[in-house]
């Protein structure tokens, strides 16, 4: 049994020039290219978010790979304007040597200090793993051996989102409404987004950061 935290993979992204194609695109609402200039997309696009303009945001997609767990996952694929692609249970047999012959579960934080609930927590992630590689042993195919993997199980899903659905997501799931495993992931993500796209992302705010940054930044 392996026992990891969240993280995140950015695809590499030129958010100066995101910009720029999304100025083009939207001047053409008000046939005004002519005021383009080499540096004129930073303010151009801070004015179609403050008006409310953000349909041009749509013309630009970035592509995350996040590895959560599953009951994460069951929260991000609710976003509709978006495309997915997961590792599947149905496919993937963790009793084969390419997944170490094991199970790999992701931490829950919030039981970091409390040892007696993340002992409760670590036993019955072994018993599933025992359970499941048993199941394998006696037949059972992985979409039949699935059906004892909890919502812990580690997960890879890979997330396209045009830049205005991003915002959607980032308003939704950095809330503190929102589930602190869902936290987890998106406060850091939103922060690498403002990191590499200028201006789209700034006027949503957090107060919370989650520890160290646990993003692989391309």
């Amino acid at each position: 049994m392996k026992i990891i935290e969240p993280s995140f993979w950015f695809l590499p992204v030129n958010g100066e020039e995101m910009l720029r194609r999304i100025e083009r695109a939207g001047r053409t609402c008000y046939k005004s290219e002519n005021k383009i200039t080499k540096d004129s997309a930073r303010r151009f696009v801070f004015n179609i978010i403050k008006k409310g303009h953000e349909s041009v945001l749509e013309h630009e997609k970035v592509t995350v790979r996040i590895t959560c767990d599953r009951g994460v996952t069951h929260e991000i694929v609710r976003h509709r304007i978006a495309s997915y692609s997961q590792e599947s249970t149905r496919y993937c047999n963790y009793s084969n040597e390419k997944f170490g012959n094991e199970l790999t579960f992701i931490r829950p934080f919030y039981w970091k200090d409390d040892p007696a609930k993340m002992g409760v927590w670590t036993n019955a992630m072994q018993r599933i793993e025992e359970d499941y590689m048993e199941l394998i042993r006696l037949g059972a195919t992985p979409q039949e051996a699935r059906a004892v993997l909890p919502n812990s199980l580690k997960t890879e899903i890979i997330v396209t989102m045009n830049l205005r659905e991003w915002r959607h997501f980032f308003k939704l799931r950095t809330s503190p409404a929102a589930h602190p495993q869902m936290r987890e992931v998106a406060v850091p993500l939103l922060e690498t987004f403002k990191h590499v796209i200028p201006i789209v992302f700034d006027d949503i705010l957090c107060n919370e950061v989650f520890g160290d940054d646990n993003s692989e930044r391309q």
